[in-house]
C-alpha cells in the first residue's frame, strides 16, 4: 500500500473513537459545499487536523463563512448546515 505523504497530521481520534484523516476532508476544488463537507472541515479544524488559517486557504473561505459553519455545529449540530434547514435555524 502506497502512502502519499502528507505535512503535519495525517489523523486524529475523535472523542466518539471514530478516527478522521486527511482522506476524509474535502477534496481542495470542491465547489458543492453539502453539510457532511461542511461539517467535516470544521471537525478537522477542531481537533488539529489542520489549523484554521489552512482550512481557509486551502477552501478558500471567509473567515466569517468558517465562523457560522462553526457556530451553527455547536449550537445545534450537522443539521444546521443543509441549506434546507438553513432558516429554522436562523436567528430573527
Amino acid at each position: 500500500m502506497f502512502l502519499k505523504k502528507v505535512d503535519g497530521i495525517r489523523t486524529v481520534t475523535l472523542p466518539d473513537g471514530e478516527v478522521l484523516s486527511q482522506a476524509d476532508l474535502p477534496p481542495v476544488n470542491t465547489r458543492r459545499w453539502v453539510a457532511s463537507r461542511k461539517a467535516a472541515v470544521v471537525r478537522g479544524v477542531a481537533y488539529g487536523l489542520l489549523s484554521q488559517e489552512e482550512a481557509l486557504r486551502r477552501y478558500r473561505l471567509s473567515n466569517e463563512e468558517f465562523i457560522q459553519w462553526t457556530l451553527a455545529v455547536s449550537e445545534h449540530g450537522e443539521d444546521a448546515l443543509k441549506a434546507t434547514n438553513l432558516q429554522k435555524y436562523r436567528q430573527p
